[in-house]
């Protein structure tokens, strides 16, 4: 089976930032766009926030708790929304205003203009996503062309030029911490650097180098942690290759100093594709599509998918999720550096990006986040908690000033700081507390995914307390001993019967919440450590309401009764018990399996229509609910959705239908195909277990495997390996929701809970064939749809094979 290509060729040219290819390190961004008159490369880095509002203090609103959990009480949920905003402004005359947190920007846009600027043809750009190398090229005419302003004779006059090829390539070292680009071609290049070509919304102070490759801003009205400057610092050898550096004050670049690395592209691209291609390369995705699609160009993938063109069956389908799967993966590893990515990963081209470029925990960054574990890279998560333990203090201020409680309160946006300074009468976040219960599933995943004790013992744990001490003081019990959550909020729903997103019992909050539990419970456990305050955890358990079922067959996004499901909305987040390991609600109850399906179709429908724009990610929490439920077709028709709407021929992700430069989809789209191929769960391990054989010993088939439909093994040298029964056991499902659209394919490098790797699984219509490596004894239960499910002992770093009929 051939391997997909794994890059991209356009012919688009672009004056545009926001469609610019892009490369990255995951600390500094360069976006590459322009053509032959110029190219242009504008950098960024991860921690270039302007200073745009200093930080307040949350506002006391625990002070009023009282009163707003009455107005709620009585249905009264805009003025209670509107009530928050008033006391604050009362407070601190600093939120008379809905306040944003500071934007992630741009640093300075670097432009490389040719000397002669003679007849162009054949221009391509490129991506190479294994080695992050981003080119522009064209083919310059022989002839008489131009000349460039300010080279040998007047700006116009006539030279001759030497035909040939012209090339500018770049990429974003990881080891060097260096943008490198190399200029080539039979022409002369003017480069120069400046600031980017618009107003910025707070004083900046700017001074060029003299010779054009250096610049340095100061930010005059910075307070106290906010960025004071940044320096970009430029060094040209031999007039071709350019090496180019942001660093933001007080956050020195790991790299070493710029004269003292090799004046040798190939040298730099080699180290950096060390580290980058490997983080990349861990997964390919084939689904066999036909080789003429995989060369064509992104413009001639996207084309059929647009607005008004079929796309079920379209013969590109499985060319175009392959690139994007890839694609997206590209950005998301490029993004990721000693911070997560944002809502533009870590590129910026402008001082006022939409929402601030910001870190949007509602559903934004857990999106960009979703696929980096199961294919392969959970080491990239990390970044998140350094972030979160970077404002733990914030979080824990967010928690005692608006509700009095202990613990930690996550808001939905931060950047700089992790305060929480933006609401509304409208957007009322402040009544969001289901963020850290969220983000807990982070940690827990990355234990899941690596077995690293260490970190369980150390940073999951710790967090999971601290957001589990919030929810113990901020959940009240009712008469009827269930747990009520007030104020709530359903990620920016507003129910069908009333005029505000201020809502009680959003059942997101109880679906988080009960994860957070019992990922509590599951990981005390695994330690052997039980906690002081487990009583607590279980009897908040035990408390949490049912999930509902709405009179209309749909489970309820609002478990309180009186509130009616809106499903015109781009937000799904009432799925989430079904977004990870599946709730333990779900998979006992077919009636809240069928009512989740019901959802999940009710919304595919909006979805499909004319009124569905924006938020593109709100098709992957729909795909990854599908996925889970195993709604192949369904699942399907999200990939679709988003691959034909929110992708643009730079290959990025957009927010909207061809509007606002996003990674979220990025990191969405992989993670549902990921979620359509592979399912994972940790379970006890119980009951006798079947035997499979390591890949390099001989298989030989028994009849009741056969009648299985899966092919176990007994050794060819002896009696069958004792029994390992190591704690905890895995739960695997294989091709759980794939559509008829993929009779054949195959992956790599998927990883399990346990963690498992799934080494290669590939697909026919007649037959399944995985091989499974764990890096521990483990047992692990597969399951493939229409056949019985199946025990396998994995013996520490032996592969093993399993096959299977379909």
């Amino acid at each position: 089976m051939d391997l997909a290509v794994n890059g991209l060729v356009s012919t688009t040219r672009t004056d545009d930032w926001e469609a610019a290819l892009v490369s990255g390190n995951g600390r500094q961004g360069a976006l590459c766009y322009g053509g032959p008159t110029g190219v242009r490369i504008t950098v960024s880095h991860e921690r270039l926030f302007l200073p745009l509002n200093p930080p307040l203090d949350p506002p006391p609103t625990a002070r009023i708790l009282d009163e707003l959990r009455a107005l709620l009480a009585a249905g009264e949920y805009r003025r209670a929304a509107a009530r928050v905003v008033e006391f604050a402004a009362e407070q601190d005359p600093g939120y008379a205003e809905t306040r944003w947190v500071d934007p992630l920007v741009g640093a300075a846009t670097l432009t490389c203009t040719p000397t002669a600027a003679g007849p162009a043809t054949g221009y391509r750009r490129s991506t190479d996503f294994d080695t992050g190398l981003v080119r522009q090229y064209w083919r310059l005419t022989e002839g008489e062309a131009d000349a460039a302003e300010g080279e040998a004779g007047a700006a116009g006059d006539d030279i001759e030029v030497a035909g040939g090829e012209v090339e500018v390539a770049a990429f974003v070292s990881r080891p060097h911490d260096v943008l490198v680009v190399q200029l080539a071609g039979p022409t002369g290049w003017r480069v120069g650097l400046g600031p980017l070509d618009e107003e910025p919304p707070v004083p900046m102070e700017i001074r060029v180098a003299p010779d054009g490759l250096g610049l340095r801003v100061d930010f005059p009205t910075a307070t106290a942690g906010q960025v004071t400057g940044y320096t970009v610092t430029g060094r040209l050898v031999d007039g071709r290759l350019l090496l180019l550096r942001t660093t933001v004050d007080g956050v020195p670049s790991p790299g070493p100093d710029l004269a003292d690395l090799p004046a040798d592209f190939d040298a730099l691209l080699a180290a950096h594709v060390a580290v980058h291609g490997d983080l990349v390369g861990r997964v390919r995705l084939d689904l066999g599509a036909a080789p003429a699609a995989r060369s064509a160009t992104t413009e001639e993938l996207l084309r059929p998918f647009r607005p008004g063109a079929a796309t079920a069956g379209t013969p590109n389908s499985a060319a175009l999720v392959e690139r994007l799967f890839a694609a997206g993966r590209y950005a998301i590893v490029s993004a990721c550096g000693d911070l997560p990515p944002t809502l533009l990963g870590v590129w910026s081209g402008t001082y006022r990006p939409a929402w601030s470029g910001a870190y949007t925990v509602n559903g934004n960054l857990p999106a960009a986040l979703a696929a980096l574990a199961v294919t392969g890279t959970p080491e990239l998560t990390t970044p998140l908690f350094d972030l979160l333990d970077s404002v733990t203090d914030d979080l824990r201020d967010n928690a005692r000033r608006l509700y009095g409680t202990g613990g930690i309160l996550v808001p939905a946006h931060l950047t700089s700081h992790g305060r929480q300074n933006h609401f509304g009468p409208v957007w009322c976040q402040t009544f969001w507390t289901a963020g850290a219960a969220w983000l807990a599933r982070f940690y827990h995943d990355h234990w899941c995914h690596t077995g690293d004790r260490a970190f369980l013992r150390y940073r999951a744990l710790p967090f999971l307390r601290r957001a589990a001490e919030f929810y113990l003081d901020y959940v009240t019990i009712g008469p009827d001993g269930r747990a009520r959550f007030a104020p709530s909020y359903s990620p920016e729903n507003t129910p069908a019967n009333t005029d505000s997103q201020a809502c009680l019992d959003a059942t997101m909050d109880v679906a988080a919440v009960a994860d957070l539990l019992r990922n509590l419970l599951a990981e005390t456990a695994a330690l052997g450590e039980p906690d002081r305050a487990e009583p607590r955890w279980r009897a908040l358990l035990a408390a949490l309401p049912p999930y509902r079922i709405a009179p209309t067959g749909e489970l309820a996004e609002w478990i309180a009764p009186d509130l009616v499901d809106n499903h015109a909305h781009r937000h799904a987040s009432h799925l989430y018990p079904l977004w990870y390991e599946p709730d333990p609600a779900f998979t006992a109850d077919p009636a809240l399996r069928r009512a989740a399906a019901l959802t999940v179709r009710r919304r595919l429908a909006w979805w499909r229509g004319a009124e569905s724009d924006e938020m593109g990610y709100g098709l992957a929490q729909l795909g990854l609910a599908a996925a889970g439920l195993g709604l192949a077709e369904e699942a399907y028709q999200t990939v679709l959705l988003m691959a034909g709407r929110y992708w643009r021929p730079n290959l990025v992700s957009t927010h909207n239908r061809d509007a606002i430069f996003n990674v979220d989809v990025c990191g969405g789209l992989p993670a549902v195909v990921a979620a359509m191929l592979l399912r994972s769960s940790l379970v006890p391990a119980d009951g006798p277990a079947e035997t499979a054989r390591p890949a390099d010993e001989e298989t030989r088939p028994t009849d009741e495997g056969t009648r299985l439909g899966v092919e176990r093994t007994r050794p060819t040298g002896g009696g069958a390996r004792p029994g390992v029964r190591p704690e905890p056991a895995v739960r695997l499902g294989l091709l759980p929701a794939v559509p008829r659209a993929w009779p054949r394919g195959q992956v790599t490098g998927l990883l399990a809970r346990g963690p498992v790797t799934v080494t290669r699984l590939t697909w026919t219509s007649t037959e399944v064939e995985a091989f499974l490596l764990s890096p521990a004894d483990r047992v692990v239960t597969v399951e493939l749809p229409g056949n019985t499910p199946v025990r396998v002992e994995l013996a520490a770093g032996r592969t093993y094979r399993l096959r299977s009929r379909r």
